[in-house]
Formats: C-alpha cells, sequence, structure tokens
C-alpha cells in the first residue's frame, strides 16, 4: 500500500530562520535639514540660531525617527548638531547625524542590539532574504558578525532555497 503523505522537509530540517524585517521600527522618518537655520545660506549665526531652538515646537518631532543633515555647503559649528540633538533627545525616538539611510542603519542596530542571540548557538540558521519593508544591507552584515562565533552554519535566503554562508570547521 502506497501513501501519498506530504512530508514538509524544511519544517523537519532543523533549520532556524533569523528575519530581520521583524526588526523594523514603523516609526516615521524625517529630515531635519540645517539649511533652514542658516543666514544668507551660507553661515550659522549663534544668536539666531539658538533664539529658533528656544522658539521651536520641538514635540513635533514626538515619536520620530530623525535624520540630521546640511545639505547646503555651509560653514555650521558642531556645537550646533549637539543642540538639536539635545532638542530632540526628549521627543525623537531616535536620531543620527547623518541621511535616512544611515538612519534606517541606527534603527536596524539597535533593534539587533537587543537580540537574544542565545537560541542560535549551535544551530543552523537562514537569515531570510525576502522582506516587505526594506532591510539595509548593513544590518545583514551585523547580524552575520554576531551570529558567526555562535552557530553551526550559517545561510541566507529562505530554508527552502538557501545560499551557504558559513559552517563551523569540525574541531
Amino acid at each position: 500500500m502506497q501513501t501519498d503523505e506530504i512530508i514538509n522537509k524544511v519544517a523537519n530540517s532543523g533549520l532556524l530562520t533569523l528575519d530581520l524585517e521583524e526588526y523594523y521600527h514603523p516609526g516615521e522618518r524625517v529630515v531635519y535639514d540645517l539649511k533652514d537655520n542658516l543666514f544668507q545660506g551660507m553661515i550659522l549665526r549663534e544668536k539666531d540660531f539658538r533664539e529658533f531652538l528656544k522658539g521651536h515646537d520641538w514635540s513635533s518631532y514626538q515619536g520620530k525617527n530623525v535624520a540630521i543633515i546640511c545639505s547646503e555647503d555651509a560653514i555650521v559649528p558642531t556645537w550646533a548638531y549637539m543642540l538639536l540633538a539635545l532638542k530632540l533627545e526628549p521627543y525623537a525616538h531616535s536620531f543620527v547625524f547623518g541621511d535616512l539611510a544611515e538612519l534606517e542603519n541606527k534603527l536596524f542596530f539597535d533593534a539587533i542590539g537587543r537580540v537574544d542571540l542565545e537560541p542560535y548557538r549551535n544551530a543552523r540558521v537562514v537569515v531570510k532574504g525576502c522582506s516587505k519593508h526594506p532591510v539595509p544591507v548593513a544590518a545583514y552584515v551585523e547580524i552575520t558578525k554576531l551570529l558567526k562565533p555562535l552557530v553551526q552554519s550559517l545561510m541566507f535566503g529562505e530554508p527552502c532555497s538557501t545560499v551557504p554562508l558559513y559552517k563551523r570547521p569540525k574541531a
């Protein structure tokens, strides 16, 4: 008697899947461009900037993720970025000096830093490749760095179709 039982080989493979998309922060991303604070588009005047900082509604950044840039080739002292950070800190979820790509990297790095990696110790791990939200390449590099010392093997893709990356040498 022949049975046509379907066996899910992927489920029985012992592979653990790590999906970086699960660490995507859904909060709004915004850019704060210091060019709007420049005098004649060229320099930042301290007195004017401090007045702006006092009067601006910083609560409008509540829960947002902020990339701080200056899109003009201008003279901006370092302390100006530091003052912006101090004003954003009570409200923003996260902020960086840099563009939206650097902000995305930071959001993922922060999330990956909180991952309990112990379940992946001595495991065969697949880092999932497809996602609805964009996952920066930097996040894949970071998780690779963190997993390599722990895992038995590391793969990329989907459990049914993986690209082998690393296999711990036999001792």
